[in-house]
């Protein structure tokens, strides 16, 4: 596929727009069922305690962070007849659709310490095959176009998919969890049929991503070697701030999304109300993502993120403090926690790509690859965290798994770490994120002398090739 310089590229059509949101959904389907119902089916299903599955989280995410950025060069040396990162997609998506099946599967031993290690085999393996398919999904991005509103609809759209895919696993899964309490052979029966179908599934929407993705940015180095790609990661301080103040983000949102179960159906008192907190949560996107453009021509994208996360800290004051007797009062914070991270997850999506920018504009060298897999890993590491912290708080407060009811100690704990833990994270997100230094005016420039450095460059080839009369 022949690449154009951003001058002269095509604007972005429906389809493009359309088979980049396919691939978020596709995604989802493995991570977000991991992160949201993962631990409660090591602890229900197969046995695992709430402190060892905290342990495995932490353990196996971090294995993952580093799968990513082993990914970034894979990505950053590979050129073939379809482009950079679309082989990807070809290949990875039914590895990786059926290791999430695998992880869902886990026989239910007596011994513990098999069903354990099977537990960190598959769940390795699963976040391994992912990051080989999201680190160039989420590279794609930066090289399909340069144009700040194009960018930021294609976050609002990669947004949507994970708003799609969110809403649909709490629709199909949720029941399950409410009608299979007690009855974990049932569980299991049910979620091995769920997965299976979620791989068709899954694939399908691949091979959509693969057929009408495009990579039109020009780049001056098709194989990027590993000393060009610390170079620029060393000199791109936009991204080193973005990392820092996402993987405080991150930690709030994921710590939040593995309690929820457990706040719906031991707090709320029923587990489908998991349906309608995941609506909220995830839906938001629907109300958020169409102003988004509008947002970052207005504000811009730095006071857009910084305004979305103080909004999630006030949710997440109101998750805690909200009466279960009322669940009202909780399903109003939720709403809220899904705006903020509706906002916040859509604009650092259309951050990372700036920074791909940024660091060609200082290298002269473009590494989508890497630069995804360093913003990956701190995600990751926010997944590795919250994840853990939310095992580990409700393990310390008392939960007992398959129990009829919790004691109040394990409730209060479960309450406190829906939303106080999270407040907090995001507000240390916050703070990190007002030094960030990339604003519009900076970024336009830097795009202007860019293109004017290439266009010089291929004048001084064209000179260079020319005969001489």
């Amino acid at each position: 596929m022949s690449l154009s310089d951003a001058a002269g590229a095509v604007r972005l059509r429906l389809p493009q727009y359309l088979g980049y949101a396919a691939g978020d959904a596709a995604n989802n389907l493995a991570f977000s069922m991991t992160s949201m119902f993962l631990l409660i089916y090591y602890t229900d299903v197969v046995g695992i305690s709430a402190a060892a599955a905290g342990t495995l989280f932490l353990v196996i995410r971090i294995w993952d962070a580093f799968a990513d950025l082993f990914a970034g060069r894979m990505v950053d040396r590979t050129m073939s007849r379809w482009g950079k990162f679309r082989p990807f997609f070809l290949f990875g998506g039914v590895p990786l659709m059926l290791l999430s099946v695998a992880t869902f599967t886990l026989p239910g031993l007596a011994d513990g310490g098999t069903a354990l290690l099977l537990a960190y085999l598959t769940y390795g393996a699963l976040g391994l095959a992912y990051s080989l398919v999201n680190i160039p999904y989420g590279s794609l991005a930066s090289a399909m176009t340069q144009q700040p509103e194009e960018r930021g609809s294609l976050a609002s759209f990669r947004m949507i998919g994970t708003a799609l895919t969110i809403i649909l696993l709490a629709l199909v899964v949720a029941p399950q969890i409410q009608r299979f309490r007690g009855d974990p052979a049932g569980f299991q029966q049910s979620l091995l049929v769920t997965t299976v179908v979620f791989t068709v599934l899954g694939v399908g929407l691949y091979l959509f991503l693969f057929r009408t993705s495009t990579e039109q940015v020009a780049r001056t180095v098709a194989h990027v070697s590993l000393r060009q790609s610390l170079r620029t990661l060393r000199s791109n301080r936009p991204l080193i701030m973005l990392c820092l103040s996402s993987l405080a983000f991150l930690c709030g949102m994921f710590t939040l999304q593995t309690v929820q179960a457990y706040y719906a159906r031991d707090v709320l008192g029923n587990a489908n109300y998991i349906i309608l907190l995941t609506i909220l949560g995830a839906g938001a996107i629907f109300v958020v993502a169409p102003f988004i453009p509008r947002l970052v021509r207005t504000v811009g994208k730095k006071r857009g993120f910084i305004g979305f996360g103080l909004l999630g800290v006030l949710a997440g004051v109101v998750i805690s403090l909200a009466p279960p007797t009322v669940p009202v009062v909780a399903i109003i914070g939720f709403a809220l926690m899904g705006v903020s991270m509706a906002g916040v997850n859509t604009l650092m999506w259309a951050l990372e790509a700036d920074t791909v920018e940024y660091g060609e504009w200082r290298t002269g060298v473009r590494t989508e690859g890497t630069t995804y897999a360093m913003f990956s890993f701190t995600r990751k590491l926010g997944q590795a965290v919250g994840g853990a912290a939310a095992a580990y708080a409700i393990g310390f407060g008392g939960y007992v798994a398959n129990a009829p009811a919790q004691s109040g100690e394990a409730l209060g704990w479960i309450a406190a770490t829906a939303g106080f833990v999270p407040a907090a994270f995001i507000l240390i997100g916050v703070a990190v994120f007002l030094a960030y230094p990339l604003t519009e005016s900076v970024f336009a420039t830097m795009i202007e002398e860019t293109r004017a450095r290439r266009s010089t460059a291929r004048n001084e080839v064209v000179a260079g090739e020319s005969p001489v009369v």
